[in-house]
Parts: structure tokens; C-alpha cells; sequence
């Protein structure tokens, strides 16, 4: 992995504001309130196959730096016990071990799944984190036209979440596949744990005011020295130059799910990355993009892959019953 920039950003005042740039938001400050100057450190990394962008507001650059260096470690923690793409990481070993004998993971791991499996269930499987065979049968990122129907057909509508047990051996947490088809992708719920963990390790280090973004699912923390929140805008689907909407978030999260960023055509057709557990092909739905705000990444980021092309009203009950609090900031329709 490649070190990441350290350069420092000048110190700013309050007539100046910061923009984030990458991935599905565009995010400004509030001016800052003139109580001395503030020191902005920005720091982009790739990490969980996209990239994290890290914004700390901090009177003491030394301390800002320190703290983004923690927050990155966490992000690269996260990716190197959650990652399905590394034989060693825990998801690894569970996906060639756990459907022959228990498979012991990390406190943290464990967790993530067992939130993941709570969204599988609460969702009636339109969120699986067992699908990891038809992603990457589509592998959507390398392919150019659409895998043979004989070989999609065998991993559709199978409930594969049900299959894996979830239990404690010894005082420490091991996993068991019951259906030898499951593979374990945790790509709808990861991100936002390793931006929750990166925004801990944030706070643990006296950060008040930062933002941490990787890929699309953001978190801003606190907000300027007014008080007021951080403007996150929503770039347009269509165009990215555009905004399709804004909102103030202080202290909360944002994730966004949709069909633009990770996809190929074919036949007149688009194939994106979010597939239908009950099809294990892409999602077919009017629906272009999904934005879902809540208190936690986590929630934000599992929910925003859960709604996609739900409809409005069991969307919204998903949402009562797993991430109160959160809600659908924007639905874009596109081309079913």
C-alpha cells in the first residue's frame, strides 16, 4: 500500500472552507468563527478497494497528523481481518475452512457479522453477506459481458445468511457454514465500520471536527466552531459536477448505494455491482442511486444496500426496525 500524502494544508481562516471531492459527496464547512487560526490536515489513502479521505480541523497540526495516522491504522485493520480478497484474513480463512469445522475470528469480525446477519434477517435476505460466489462470478469490476446463466442460476434465492452460525467456543468467537455455497462478502457493511472505528480513534485522540470519507460512505464529526453542521452535497448521478442534494449533518453518517460507479454495459443494458440475493444478478429497479443518513456508518452503509430498489414503505420499515433514527435523504431514479 502506498504511504500516504503528509503534506500539511496551510493554515485556513474563517472565510475559507473545505471540499472533499471524492466519491458520491461533495462536503463544505461552515466558516470557521475566528477564535484563532485553525490548521486543516487532509490525507487520502486506498484502503477497502477505493479510497478513504481523511479531514481533521485542529488547532495543533502534530496532534491533527497523530490522530489521521490512528484513524488510517484502524481502516487498515478493519481491511485486513474483513477482507475476502486475502487467504489470511478472517473472512478468508471462514470462506475455505468453516463449511468442513468452526472457524475462530476476532471479537471485531465477529461483531460485524453479527450485525450483517441482523440486516439479512430484518431484510428477508434483500441483505446477505453470504453471497460472496455470485459476486465474484459477476465480478463487475474486470468483466465486460454477463456470466453464463447455467452458472448464475445454481447461487439464486437461496437464503445463504441462514446457513452460517455464529457462536462462542471457549470464550472467543468462531463461525460454522451449514451450506457449503456460502462465501462470506462483507462489502455492504464493512466500510462503515472501519469509518466508525476510524472516527473513534479520532476521538480518542481530543478530534472534535473532522470528516472521514472512504468510497462513499462519510461520517462528519461535530461540525464548525459556530456550532453549525458540515454541508454534504450529493453529487448527481448523471453528472457529478452537479449536486442532487445537500444536507447538514453533525455527529452522523451518510452512505450512498447506487448503479453509476461500479458497472459494465452490454447489449444496451447496464450490469452494476449490487446484486439481487434472489436473482445473484444485478438488481433490476428504476432506482439510480440511494443516499441514507443514521448515527452510525455501520447502519448507514448496511442500509443503504438493503433499500436499494425496495420499495418506499418497507424501505421505511426496514429502517424502524434496524437503525432508528435513519433515514432516506435522497431516492434518484434512473433506468429500470
Amino acid at each position: 500500500m502506498r504511504n500516504p500524502d503528509r503534506a500539511p494544508s496551510p493554515a485556513f481562516t474563517r472565510r475559507e472552507i473545505l471540499t472533499l471531492g471524492i466519491g458520491a459527496f461533495v462536503v463544505g464547512s461552515i466558516p470557521l468563527a475566528g477564535r484563532g487560526r485553525q490548521e486543516l490536515v487532509r490525507r487520502t489513502m486506498p484502503v477497502m478497494g477505493t479510497i478513504a479521505e481523511l479531514a481533521v480541523i485542529h488547532r495543533d497540526p502534530r496532534q491533527a497528523h497523530a490522530a489521521v495516522d490512528a484513524a488510517l491504522e484502524e481502516l487498515q485493520a478493519v481491511e485486513r481481518l474483513m477482507t475476502r480478497f486475502s487467504e489470511a484474513s478472517d473472512v478468508g480463512r471462514a470462506n475455505r475452512l468453516a463449511a468442513t469445522r468452526p472457524v475462530s475470528v476476532s471479537p471485531q469480525t465477529a461483531a460485524v457479522l453479527r450485525e450483517a446477519l441482523a440486516w439479512a434477517e430484518a431484510s428477508a435476505g434483500e441483505f446477505d453477506p453470504c453471497i460472496g460466489r455470485a459476486i465474484r462470478l459477476w465480478d463487475v469490476g474486470q468483466r465486460r459481458t454477463p456470466p453464463p446463466e447455467e452458472a448464475v442460476r445454481p447461487l439464486a434465492g437461496r437464503s445463504l445468511y441462514r446457513g452460517l452460525d455464529l457462536e462462542t467456543w471457549r470464550g472467543s468467537p468462531v463461525v460454522r457454514f451449514r451450506d457449503p455455497g456460502i462465501e462470506v462478502d462483507l462489502g455492504g457493511i464493512a466500510k462503515g465500520h472501519g469509518v466508525d472505528a476510524a472516527v473513534q480513534a479520532l476521538r480518542r485522540r481530543g478530534i472534535t471536527q473532522a470528516i472521514v470519507n472512504v468510497g462513499g460512505d462519510l461520517f462528519a464529526l461535530g461540525g464548525s466552531e459556530t456550532g453549525e453542521p458540515w454541508q454534504v452535497g450529493i453529487r448527481s448521478p448523471d453528472d457529478p459536477s452537479r449536486l442532487a442534494g445537500e444536507l447538514a449533518v453533525s455527529d452522523g453518517a451518510v452512505a450512498t448505494s447506487g448503479d453509476y460507479l461500479q458497472y459494465f454495459s452490454h447489449g444496451g443494458r447496464r450490469y452494476h455491482h449490487l446484486l439481487d440475493p434472489t436473482t445473484a444478478a444485478p438488481r433490476r429497479t428504476a432506482m439510480h442511486s440511494v443516499t441514507v443518513s443514521a448515527s452510525t456508518c455501520l447502519a448507514a452503509d448496511a442500509a443503504a444496500t438493503a433499500v436499494y430498489g425496495m420499495a418506499p414503505e418497507r424501505a421505511e420499515r426496514l429502517l424502524r426496525a434496524r437503525a432508528p433514527g435513519a433515514r432516506i435523504v435522497t431516492a434518484i431514479a434512473g433506468e429500470a
